[in-house]
């Protein structure tokens, strides 16, 4: 059957000649085959939460919703089928007695689409979530499947982790898992001086920490989360004891993971976010705190979050050898982003940002390819897997293939 397709910010829509809903591997690899055989591409596609075009095809779109649930698990790991979503799969977590290290902002992406995107939280000690990723089951370009991880084909895990469906389809992943615990998410306004003269002490003190910019009032939103069992360092007592603050501004949530870190999100918005070197973000922030408020605030309806992400090892990671920091701009949908946005890009740029595979930006392989140290490896691996490039749509073709 086919139908369109639209995206959760509604900024991407189209329809595919064929939109397939697979029930199980065997026919994922029966697809893919079809898909070689006929010269089409194939997409794999999640949520859509993504607001890049990552998934767009004019051949096949796979949904993988059908194949979701926790497989197994056995206290140190688990296994998922790739369609799981995150809340589905917190839930099913939670019910073994487990939990994820760590989660992004929001819990509706699945798994699959979540890991290959880079999708991240915030922690200096928290990769994104790619990183929790030790093994998983992959059908590439010719329909074979592949087992990835510790023990099958271990030197491909790096690539595979966040391959951004260029690799193949993900079938199953496994989970390096934790018991499960709770955290405490603590949440309280400030003037951006006091974060920011507060900020290493914050996010090296915490367990979790960002914070949110809202260019109107020149304030943020703190936002820290410890276990419970565990106390940080988040000065939220001591800044409204100081400041004499409305304590109503005070916001105290204890839960499980699953519950206290992903937020619900009902009012629809666009968004770029980009990656720096740790080093370089206090100059950046200050530059783009600078353009917006001099060229952008009267058109800036939405915040700006900033989050910390571990350095890793994962191929086209953005976090990529290097401690990191992220500046996201969000916009209304229903309000104009696309200068703002470029403008914003190219600071980014300026200090060394690689931007988010999920999220809006211009890039193209060109100024993709000096960005990240294993491109050229990660393009090798690409074209063994997927040959005849089933997985190949243009525009994947303009992010991967320099002209």
């Amino acid at each position: 059957m086919t139908r369109p397709f639209v995206n959760w910010s509604r900024s991407l829509s189209f329809t595919p000649a064929e939109y397939v809903e697979a029930a199980d591997e065997d026919e994922v690899r029966a697809l893919v085959s079809r898909a070689r055989e006929t010269g089409r591409t194939i997409r794999p596609v999640g949520s859509g939460h993504s607001s890049s075009p990552l998934v767009r095809t004019d051949g096949i779109l796979l949904n993988l919703d059908r194949m979701a649930g926790v497989i197994s698990d056995d206290g140190d790991l688990a296994t998922a089928w790739a369609g799981t979503k995150l809340k589905a799969l917190g839930e099913g977590l939670y019910d073994a007695g487990l939990a994820m290290d760590n989660l992004g902002d929001v819990d509706y992406q699945s798994i699959a689409g979540a890991t290959a995107t880079g999708t991240h939280g915030t922690g200096v000690r928290f990769g994104n979530l790619a990183t929790q990723l030790v093994g998983l089951r992959l059908v590439t370009g010719t329909g074979q499947t592949l087992d990835i991880g510790r023990d099958d084909n271990p030197d491909l895990l790096p690539a595979v982790r966040l391959s951004l469906g260029a690799l193949g389809v993900i079938t199953q992943v496994t989970l390096d898992v934790q018991p499960r615990y709770e955290l405490r998410r603590r949440a309280w306004c400030a003037p951006l001086s006091w974060t920011l003269d507060h900020l290493a002490e914050l996010q090296h003190t915490n367990r979790n920490m960002d914070f949110y910019w809202y260019p109107r009032s020149d304030q943020t939103q703190v936002r820290t989360m410890n276990r419970a069992d565990e106390e940080g360092t988040d000065r939220r007592g001591w800044y409204l004891t100081q400041t004499q603050a409305d304590d109503r501004l005070r916001d105290v949530e204890v839960g499980p993971t699953h519950h206290t870190i992903p937020r619900s999100r009902d009012l629809r918005f666009e968004e770029i976010e980009y990656m720096l070197p740790a080093e370089a973000f206090a100059a950046c922030f200050a530059e783009v705190r600078r353009r917006i408020m001099q060229r952008h605030r009267r058109v800036v309806g939405w915040r700006v979050l900033v989050r910390t992400i571990a350095a890793d090892d994962i191929w086209l990671s953005n976090a990529y050898g290097r401690a990191t920091m992220t500046i996201a701009c969000l916009q209304n949908v229903d309000l104009p982003h696309e200068d703002y946005f470029r403008d914003m890009e190219a600071v980014f740029r300026q200090y060394g940002g690689r931007p988010h595979w999920g999220k809006k930006h211009w890039l193209t392989a060109r100024e993709l390819r000096p960005l990240y140290p294993r491109w050229d490896d990660f393009q090798r691996l690409r074209r063994r897997l997927d040959p005849d490039g089933v997985f190949l749509s243009p525009d994947l073709a303009t992010l991967l293939e320099e002209a």
